[in-house]
């Protein structure tokens, strides 16, 4: 079993004994720091104290259940993978599972390599996704996530600005603007825009992707900012497009998404790319992701 030492902290929330005895060593093997609960409201208690980077819930515990506990997780942790570990693999538990915000599940008997396997891969996507976050900060974009219930959980700087300056009667009702995007991500969400009226002109949110099942990425659109790439061009060994393209990479974005926003072909971004790589000195799309998103940020590289 191979070590995976990064100091990321997982939650383990179940009542048998056996079990966690089981989990705590292979985690402990693989270089994780654990914490562990016994029951739902103790993994509450523990999860407003110390943020962890990966929760394990059992589904089925005394006290309060783990599809409870992970709703109202939710609260204060919105965007921490969560794992459900269930001996019951009938549909609608597992439906259920994700109604409630989980991320995943495994069943029992829990087989530690496919445990560690589905740990690390949920860190990783959620360390790309908070480094594209603050890629889109850094770049001044009108973006904000929202989750199902049309409730916003992120948003950039500018998009905050933006929305108390031209619509606070928008912002600061939040049951009026969570109602408006609920009932537009439920009836045609990715099909068409949003206008919300406003003291000056109306805003424009329209629907870019969804991520970790229950966030959806949206952007406010014509504003008529776009994001400057010569940050990049100015800190990297690079060309003026090189950089726009490095820019979208920070971004998140595909090839075919970046060849769309800077009408280009896919073929042509990834011949970029690969001049990219050796002037930047990776190998590798995230590591390039992460040079730029150190650049954005003014950070040495």
């Amino acid at each position: 079993m191979s070590l995976k030492i990064d100091n990321s902290i997982v939650l383990v929330v179940d009542d048998s004994p056996d079990s966690l005895g089981m989990i705590n060593a292979a985690l402990n093997q693989a270089g994780y720091t654990v914490l562990v609960s016994l029951n739902g409201e103790q993994a509450l208690g523990i999860a407003e104290q110390i943020k962890p980077d990966v929760v394990l819930m059992d589904a089925i515990m005394p006290i309060m259940d783990g599809f409870e506990c992970c709703t109202r997780m939710r609260q204060t942790l919105p965007l921490t993978p969560i794992i459900f570990m269930t001996g019951l693999t009938e549909v609608e538990h597992t439906v259920k599972a994700f109604e409630c915000g989980g991320n995943d599940y495994i069943t029992k008997p829990i087989k530690p390599e496919e445990l560690l396997a589905r740990i690390t891969s949920h860190i990783n996507n959620a360390k790309m996704i908070d480094n594209a976050r603050t890629a889109l900060d850094i770049a001044k974009q009108y973006v904000l996530a929202v989750n199902t219930m049309g409730e916003i959980q992120w948003a950039t700087p500018e998009t905050l600005e933006l929305l108390q300056k031209s619509a606070p009667d928008w912002i600061n009702d939040s049951l009026k603007l969570s109602s408006a995007l609920k009932e537009w991500l439920r009836i045609t969400g990715k099909k068409s825009d949003l206008v919300l009226q406003a003291s000056q002109k109306p805003i424009t949110i329209r629907y870019f992707k969804t991520v970790n099942g229950n966030e959806h990425l949206l952007r406010i659109v014509g504003q008529d900012m776009i994001p400057d790439a010569t940050v990049l061009g100015k800190a990297l060994p690079i060309t003026k497009r090189e950089a726009e393209v490095l820019l979208w990479v920070a971004h998140g974005k595909t090839n075919r998404e970046i060849g769309e926003i800077l009408s280009l072909s896919p073929r042509t971004i990834n011949k970029h790319l690969e001049q990219i790589y050796p002037k930047i000195q990776v190998d590798n799309r995230t590591a390039a992701a992460s040079i730029a998103i150190q650049a954005l940020m003014g950070l040495p590289i």
